[in-house]
């Protein structure tokens, strides 16, 4: 599989590297990069001192951009009340200036900026389209986002981090042909930010008919989490799979006691469950049922109960 980084949330936004690179901001009034194909170079906008389009105008007039390997784009201004559609289109309709990109970062907005599901996104099917040869796409923010199914044989590693993912677009993605893609990570998040996606939707990803080589998969930050559990258990895809992420959710022992009686996961190198609603006993079933596997456990949360039997259970990461 090819490196990826640690992620601890979404507040991250690869201030000091990304794709294994450091990370070089360039703006309009700012000198040349040297040498553009050792970094990953980041654009945004300057708020009140200069629009995204500025800063895109300044990449290409003083970056040699067929050496660049990998993009993050941060904000493109008031990006709670505008969408990513002008950075995207600028993106896709320059593509022949960038042949060498390899990693893109589509919102690398953190919650002082802007919290996750306030960060209006627009269709990204264009880059992968304008994009062949892309080996790793991530997305922040699910207001708005829309992708097409497409078929790109070089797409290794696709992330789409959101407080709630559209159905529309896990059924997209489990209707793509990715047939390199290593590693897939899915925050899904909750129905009041948009995270509508059911166990159905979710079928065609479970299957792995269109996913060959995937390794990784990290169905995570869902309110339905222990439905999740249930079906991933059962899933043919789970037999090929290296790490397996099912955290930041709602998990509780229900989910827990699935995956334990489903099929055999001592094959995995990581199983990725911290950010959870599991007793202590059901902690101790799991650690003891996986002695070969990584598993994390950590971030053992706690059901509030309000007193009038409502228990309330919560995602890592909604608004």
């Amino acid at each position: 599989m090819i490196p990826y980084d640690t992620y601890f949330g979404y507040q991250h936004r690869y201030e000091d590297s990304y794709a294994g690179l450091p990370i070089v901001e360039i703006a309009p009034e700012e000198q040349e990069i040297a040498d553009p194909a050792s970094v990953a170079v980041r654009i945004s906008s300057g708020w009140d001192d200069y629009e995204i389009e500025e800063a895109f105008d300044a990449l290409l007039a003083r970056v040699d951009t067929a050496k660049v390997p990998a993009l993050v784009i941060g904000g493109w201004g008031n990006c709670y009340e505008t969408s990513s559609e002008q950075i995207v289109g600028l993106l896709a309709d320059n593509a022949a200036w960038f042949p060498g990109l390899r990693s893109l970062f589509v919102g690398a907005i953190s919650s002082d900026e802007a919290e996750i599901s306030w960060i209006q996104q627009s269709d990204v099917t264009s880059l992968l389209e304008a994009f062949p040869r892309l080996e790793r796409l991530e997305v922040r923010g699910g207001t708005g986002l829309g992708l097409r199914p497409v078929r790109h044989e070089s797409l290794r590693m696709l992330r789409f981090e959101t407080g709630g993912l559209p159905a529309k677009v896990v059924r997209a993605i489990g209707a793509c042909d990715l047939p390199a893609l290593e590693h897939l990570d899915l925050w899904l998040g909750i129905q009041e930010y948009g995270g509508d996606a059911t166990v159905a939707d979710l079928a065609p990803i479970l299957s792995g008919d269109r996913l060959p080589t995937l390794r990784h998969l990290g169905l995570q930050d869902s309110e339905i989490q222990d439905e999740i559990a249930a079906a991933v258990a059962s899933a043919p895809v789970v037999a090929r799979l290296e790490s397996l992420a099912l955290s930041m959710g709602m998990l509780t022992d229900a989910g827990a006691e699935a995956l334990l009686g489903g099929q055999p996961l001592t094959h995995l190198n990581r199983l990725d469950l911290h950010h959870h609603f599991l007793t202590d006993a059901m902690v101790a079933r799991v650690t003891e049922a996986l002695p070969g596997v990584e598993v994390d456990l950590s971030e053992q949360e706690k059901a509030r109960d309000h007193g009038d039997g409502d228990v309330w259970r919560y995602v890592a990461v909604g608004e």
